[in-house]
Formats: structure tokens, C-alpha cells, sequence
């Protein structure tokens, strides 16, 4: 008798003399099992409980399905795992994993209809249709909190960097402006790290300067910390477009070091040029390139309030002159020239790397909501998906192979990995790929966290 094939199987060949077949009867596979490591990081860390406090929902509670804490570890988890629009929702409230984490084994999530909501909301009041609001002053300072709570003792020092960066917008948004160093129309959002941990994201129009709200922005995330950790030195670094005197005057009147860039110009060069000279010797002498450091007193003709400990590297190097300098209030006594140049400002260049996996790995730059207010919290939404990958590589990734593996990394190798989910009375169980090639990894950070 012929043997007839399922009308929903697929012919894809031959495989060692065998007809090789397939089929979308597999039950219920999701390719986001990690997606559990996420949850462990957020029950650890409590963000989603934490974050749903600095939201008011006044929707009507027996009408509501899906409450803020889930909406918004949804979408956390989605961007953490690679899913930066909301239409993408659409698919991954049928995912199995995602549900199982979010305490719904089996039921269906949120569609982007519903957290397109939590997302655009208006201000309370302002339209009868707004039942969810969000505090922007309680975000921020719980995105501090999340960084005080990740430390077992405080520091005796902390650096913290501060940066600019374009975020392209491609429509009619609320703020945009072309700026001419990035030749588009963009946001320019401010970013302030200590290390790896994010301390803010302030989405700003591009047509302000790079330094604006700067020192607000240090005053209240110095505040936050000096409450819970007194004795601790902080130090604030940046490049040149941060080199401002209410800044600097700022950090001199409250007892705040600052090691920050400063652009050269003509009478700068001129006070280096003995130096650069004994580097050109150098160089001609050995045939390698040479530095020669120094520091004197400079004030700016106009701009400077006071005199200030300026730092030179008088530099030769292919031939030609490098000269760099960096503006400093940390005594000569505690930081020699060239250790506040080559180990202290220089290290600013890792921050760079931060502002590629909030933007590259976790999407902080899709911002396409008419609204500023919108895309803030879009961007804030994104930060926390990086806040909460920080957390899965502090805690559960320690010593292993990944432990300085970049966000985009850590979700190839340990969240996007296949599972088959089976939902029984007493348990929900992920049964992952025996040839997993990261499983030991994986089953050490899942034992941590």
C-alpha cells in the first residue's frame, strides 16, 4: 500500500539515504529561553516591581488584564532580547517562555495596542482617554538606586563619565533639529555612567549645546550618592564638550574632583612648546614617538571665573606635533601629570563602548514617538534593558568566560537559545538543547541568580 505524506510536511531533501522532512507540529519551541535569566536578574534586583512604584494607573481594576509591573517587564525583557518595536509584541505574546516568566504559563501577553498605551500616555488629565501616567524624577532617581543597591560596601572612590551622543530621528518629532557635527536631524541624549552601571539618560533636543543640563543632571545624581555614601571621593571625567565654568565651578564649590578635556588654541601651544620640543628630541633620538608632560596655571580671557590646573602632553609623533590637553582641580600632590592623563582621563574612551550597547545591542536610539515625553520614556525603557543585562553579567556571569561580554554578546550566547515548554499540573518545565555549547555557563549564572 503507497505510503501518503502530511499536507503539512515539508520535502527539504535527503539526509544519509533518508528522506529529510519537516513539520510545524513541534508544540510548543521558543527561541527565548534565557529569557529566564532575565527574570531571575529582575526578581534579584527587583526593577519591575520597583518601576511599575513610579507609575499611576487609574484604569478600572476589574477590567484589567495585564498589569504595569507585567506590561513593563515585557517590554524590558522583549528589548533585552532583541525585539525594539512594538509591533513585535504582536508576536512575542504567544511566546511560551516570556508568558512562563511572567507568571501566565499558557495564556497570551500584552499585544502592542496595549503597551502602545503605557508607552504614549499623556499626563493624567490632560486627556480622558490617559489612565496611565509615569513619574520621570522617580525613574531617574530609581536608575541611581539600581547602581547604589549593586554595591555590597561603598566605594572609597567612583569615577563618573559623562557623554553626548546622536540618536537619528527620520520623521517630524517633537525636538528634532539638524546638528552639523553629525550631519542629520537627531536628539543629542546626555549619558552619565560610573564604570558599567548607568546612572542617567536625558533625551535633549540637538540644538542645545553638549554640556546643557550637565550640571544639574551631576548635582542631583551627586546628591543621591553622598546621601547613601557619605565618604565616598567622586570624580567627574568627560571630553572638552563638557570643559564649562558652571560645571567646573559647580565641582570646586561642593567638594567634586573633575578631570575633563580641554580644547587647545594658540596660547595653550605656546606655553607647551618647551615641552614639545624635548619630545621632538626624544623622538629624532630613539626613532619612536615620545611624550613630555607638564602642568601650569591657565585661566581663558573671557569665560573662566578662575585660574585652573591645566594639564599639557606634548606629544611627537609621525613627524608631527600631537599637542592634548586636560583641566583638572585634583591637586599635584594626589595626581602627578601624566597619571591624571594616561590612567585617569584616557580611560574616559570605555565609555564609548557603553553608549554602543545601549545603543547597538538594546536600541536606545529608536525614538520614533511624536512626543519627546514618549521617546524618554522609550529611552529610559531601553536603559533599564541594559541596567538589567548589567545585572545578569555582575551577578550570574563572575569569573566565567562572558563575565566581560557585551549585551549583544550575552544574548547570543545565553537568551536566544531554543526550549521546549511543557506546562503540567505542578510544574512548567524549559527543556533546553542537550549540545548547548554555553550550558555551563548557563546553569552557573541561572544558580546565582
Amino acid at each position: 500500500m503507497p505510503t501518503h505524506c502530511s499536507q503539512g510536511e515539508l520535502d527539504l531533501g535527503r539526509s544519509g539515504g533518508r528522506k529529510l522532512v519537516g513539520a510545524f507540529d513541534g508544540g510548543a519551541i521558543t527561541s527565548n529561553g534565557g529569557v529566564v535569566l532575565l527574570a531571575a536578574a529582575d526578581r534579584v534586583t527587583g526593577l519591575g516591581r520597583r518601576l511599575a512604584g513610579c507609575f499611576t494607573d487609574l484604569r478600572i481594576a476589574d477590567a484589567v488584564r495585564h498589569s504595569v509591573p507585567d506590561l513593563l517587564r515585557q517590554r524590558i525583557f522583549g528589548i533585552a532580547l532583541g525585539h525594539e518595536d512594538l509591533i513585535d509584541h504582536d508576536a512575542l505574546r504567544d511566546d511560551p517562555a516570556l508568558a512562563a516568566v511572567l507568571d501566565k504559563p499558557g495564556d497570551r501577553l500584552a499585544g502592542k495596542s496595549t503597551l502602545n498605551r503605557l508607552e504614549h500616555a499623556g499626563k493624567i488629565g490632560h486627556d480622558r482617554h490617559h489612565k496611565l501616567d509615569h513619574d520621570a524624577e522617580a525613574i531617574e532617581r530609581l536608575i541611581v538606586d539600581l547602581f547604589l543597591d549593586a554595591h555590597d560596601r561603598p566605594p572609597s572612590r567612583i569615577v563618573i563619565d559623562l557623554d553626548a551622543t546622536d540618536d537619528p530621528v527620520y520623521g517630524e518629532q517633537e525636538g528634532r533639529h539638524f546638528h552639523g557635527y553629525y550631519d542629520c536631524y537627531c536628539y543629542l541624549p546626555l549619558y552619565v555612567f560610573c564604570g558599567r552601571h548607568l546612572l542617567a539618560a536625558k533625551l535633549r533636543s540637538s540644538s542645545l549645546d553638549a554640556a546643557h543640563g550637565s550640571v544639574a543632571e551631576v548635582a542631583r545624581i551627586v546628591a543621591q550618592i553622598r546621601a547613601r555614601w557619605p565618604a565616598t571621593t567622586i570624580v567627574i571625567r568627560a571630553d572638552s564638550g563638557f570643559c564649562r565654568d558652571d560645571l567646573m565651578t559647580w565641582c570646586e564649590a561642593n567638594d567634586v574632583q573633575y578631570v575633563l578635556g580641554l580644547a587647545g588654541n594658540a596660547r595653550l601651544v605656546r606655553k607647551l612648546a618647551p615641552e614639545m620640543r624635548r619630545a621632538r628630541r626624544r623622538a629624532k633620538q630613539s626613532g619612536q614617538p615620545a611624550r613630555v608632560f607638564t602642568d601650569f596655571e591657565y585661566r581663558t580671557r573671557k569665560s573662566w571665573t578662575a585660574r585652573r590646573r591645566v594639564i599639557g602632553k606634548a606629544e611627537w609623533t609621525n613627524g608631527a606635533a600631537n599637542p592634548r590637553f586636560i583641566v583638572t582641580n585634583i591637586h599635584a600632590a594626589f595626581g602627578l601629570a601624566r597619571f591624571l592623563y594616561e590612567d585617569v582621563y584616557c580611560q574616559r574612551g570605555e565609555m564609548e563602548n557603553r553608549l554602543k550597547e545601549c545603543q547597538g545591542d538594546l536600541f536606545a536610539d529608536r525614538t520614533p514617538a511624536p512626543t519627546m515625553r514618549a521617546n524618554q520614556l522609550r529611552l529610559w525603557l531601553a536603559s533599564f534593558a541594559y541596567v538589567l543585562m548589567c545585572a545578569v553579567r555582575r551577578i550570574g556571569l563572575a569569573g566565567t568566560k562572558l563575565a566581560a561580554a557585551t549585551c549583544g554578546t550575552i544574548r547570543l550566547k545565553l537568551l536566544k537559545i531554543g526550549a521546549r515548554v511543557t506546562i503540567s499540573v505542578r510544574r512548567v518545565k524549559l527543556a533546553f538543547a542537550t549540545a548547548c555549547p554555553d550550558r555551563e555557563v548557563f546553569m552557573l549564572a541561572a544558580r546565582r541568580l
